[in-house]
């Protein structure tokens, strides 16, 4: 992570020849927004005085009260490697203020923050490692986006199968010149999916890093004529995308808490409440976690999408999972969110529940080492497995009700989140559908 001063950051424009400096930050549900500036407003910029209208955009204020200011933060300024090399582009992420100089309330990179000194204050730093999946897809002669490939190629295939190997490729370079720390890249289940994971991070830079990630890919695939997308089930009846979140604890002199050689799996007390957490909580946090009608099209048996509240040591149909790493590699993995989900959201949830299972000390069930696929729906009730919300409708049903994440979310956003999806359900649901048509059409 860099440690810029405001005299860094004139340098580096000098010196790189950037010439406009976009000012980003995200709705509540993750989207990218940003005000272009030239480098004479930089300045400005860097002194928090840029100024934005929120009123058009999504979760955030009535028009009455408008108007805020953009506090960009001076560790996140990189230069767009995609951008031309005279006049070049720059990036700075910021926080969004209101005009008495207080934090907005919609603004979720603040709500991360919150969730992230509270594991501070407790004497713990948040470690986060996500594997983010996308497809990319030919697009039609006007430069949409469709479900279109020509590709065929599965799990860890290479070219020619894969087709995508340079693409793959253009975009670790890409991500590399911005900063990241690119651990692995390959083609993954389904034809036209692929996976770049990026180095383990603290909770803000990694969510920092999603939102990053996500333009440099869809950017990079653009240029080679395709199309990137973070949907999480474009394609019936083949693997959709998650975003895995592997997870730990550490001290500030860098021990992790999770870890403990003489416990059971070596997994420490602390771990096993953590996870107890998340098993707590999931019901409500799935909303934030898979917030699409689209994210429940994932959690069907055969696609190895996980939607059973449980965790293992040893197998992948839970939701939660301990790779085989211990020590201080020693990670929990939450397996269910998509990368449609608002990364500063996510982690926030996720951070929130597993020290609320830390402090109230409780207690996980024990692991489920066998393939839950498998079992019966009497031995899944016998061992109380239950499964996270069915569609989008439920979940935000069991969030209304979660007072828990309403105080990690505060008032603001979880009622502008319910209210903005039970929009898009409602839409979703007097739909007429494709398969309506075949199926009843003919028949009735």
């Amino acid at each position: 992570m860099h440690n810029y001063s405001k005299e860094d950051i004139f340098r580096i424009v000098e010196e790189e020849d950037v010439e406009f400096i976009r000012l980003q930050f995200t709705d509540i549900f993750g989207v990218i927004k940003n005000v272009a500036i030239t480098s004479s407003q930089l300045e400005k910029a860097l002194d928090n005085k840029c100024m934005f209208d929120g009123s058009c955009v999504e979760g955030f204020a009535r028009i009455e009260e408008a108007d805020m200011y953009l506090y960009p933060d001076y560790n996140t300024f990189e230069i767009f490697p995609w951008r031309p090399q005279q006049g070049r582009v720059a990036r700075l992420i910021c926080d969004v203020h209101k005009l008495d100089g207080t934090h907005f309330e919609g603004d979720t990179r603040n709500i991360l923050k919150k969730v992230v000194k509270e594991a501070e204050d407790m004497g713990y730093i948040f470690n986060v490692g996500p594997e983010c999946e996308f497809f990319l897809f030919h697009t039609d002669d006007n430069g949409l986006p469709t479900t279109i490939s020509h590709e065929k190629a599965g799990y860890f295939d290479i070219g020619p199968a894969d087709l995508a190997e340079n693409v793959r490729r253009d975009m670790v370079l890409a991500l590399e010149e911005m900063g990241f720390e690119i651990e692995a890249s390959h083609h993954e289940v389904a034809p036209a999916q692929h996976e770049i994971d990026f180095k383990y991070d603290e909770a803000l830079s990694t969510a920092d890093n999603i939102i990053t990630f996500r333009l440099a890919v869809k950017t990079i695939a653009k240029r080679h004529g395709l199309h990137a997308t973070f949907m999480p089930k474009p394609k019936f009846a083949t693997n959709g995308s998650g975003m895995h979140i592997n997870m730990s604890l550490a001290t500030k002199d860098g021990k992790n808490i999770f870890a403990d050689e003489n416990g059971k799996f070596g997994l420490s007390e602390d771990a096993y409440h953590f996870i107890a957490g998340i098993i707590d909580h999931m019901k409500g946090m799935t909303a934030i976690t898979n917030p699409l009608v689209n994210s429940y099209k994932r959690f069907v048996p055969g696609y190895e999408a996980p939607m059973y509240i449980a965790w293992s040591s040893t197998n992948k149909s839970p939701l939660i999972r301990i790779p085989a790493s211990r020590g201080n590699d020693t990670k929990v993995e939450l397996r269910c969110p998509d990368p449609s989900a608002n990364p500063y959201l996510v982690l926030a949830v996720c951070l929130a529940a597993g020290l609320d299972g830390i402090k109230r000390k409780l207690k996980a069930p024990e692991s489920v080492d066998c393939n839950i696929f498998s079992m019966t729906e009497m031995q899944k009730k016998e061992l109380g497995i239950e499964r996270i919300p069915e569609n989008l409708f439920d979940a935000i049903s069991y969030m209304k009700e979660d007072k828990f994440i309403e105080d990690i979310l505060g008032k603001y956003i979880k009622n502008k989140y319910v209210e903005v999806k039970l929009q898009e359900w409602n839409a979703y649901s007097t739909q007429i559908t494709q398969w309506e048509i075949d199926e009843y059409l003919s028949k009735f």
